[in-house]
């Protein structure tokens, strides 16, 4: 179902770059511990995303900023971390399992904003200096990125943003935090860094139609 272009308001969303899903029934929407900003938020956003992804870095270095200082630490939007590495193997795949592992010890935010900081020149002697500067617990953290606990659930997150219709990085979904997706309301999908003025329209659309 695409949105009509006369409802975002911006002429780079002619081309249907912008669409709305109601999967809302096959898409579980679990909050575990990577997440920011207040569990009650009005909004949710979703990232579906890989570390050694440019664009991902540029939504990193240049709109996350703007969408956490506005919205998410206000209370006005809740975020979500998905991974989605663009192979089966190799340094998306190792960044991911090094920021879950960073996250079992209560690190996973820290250890995330390293990774993109890195802007791409990823390997295991950079995550093991970062779990160093971290004060991670380093033979804990070497045995969870060595056994692969976390590669399944990091594959399961690649195929929740298939069935959003993603299908490369990154991928966003905004959709209202209480309740499910409706045909009236359904989820928004932005598949791409677009400017932070895209997301900050579709963001004050649905404040604008939930109660906080």
């Amino acid at each position: 179902m695409k949105r009509h272009a006369t409802r975002l308001g911006s002429a780079v969303l002619l081309c249907g770059l912008v669409w709305s899903f109601p999967l809302w029934a096959t898409v579980p929407l679990e909050v575990d511990g990577r997440v920011r900003g207040q569990a009650n938020a009005p909004v949710t956003l979703i990232e579906y995303s890989d570390f050694t992804c440019g664009y991902c870095l540029k939504f990193f270095k240049d709109t996350w900023p703007l969408i956490q200082a506005r919205y998410v630490d206000t209370g006005k939007v809740r975020f979500l971390y998905r991974d989605y590495p663009r192979a089966d193997l190799g340094p998306g795949l190792d960044a991911a399992t090094a920021a879950r592992c960073a996250g079992a010890q209560g690190k996973y935010w820290a250890m995330h904003d390293r990774l993109f900081a890195e802007g791409g020149r990823l390997d295991k002697v950079v995550y093991f200096r970062h779990a160093t500067a971290l004060g991670l617990d380093q033979s804990a953290f070497e045995r969870c990125v060595k056994d692969g606990r976390y590669t399944k659930s990091i594959f399961e997150d690649r195929q929740e943003a298939n069935r959003w219709g993603f299908h490369g990085t990154p991928g966003f979904i905004l959709m209202p935090t209480a309740g499910e997706p409706t045909e009236k309301e359904p989820a928004v999908a932005i598949p791409g860094a677009f400017p932070f003025e895209m997301f900050a329209e579709e963001i004050d659309r649905l404040l604008a139609g939930t109660p906080h």
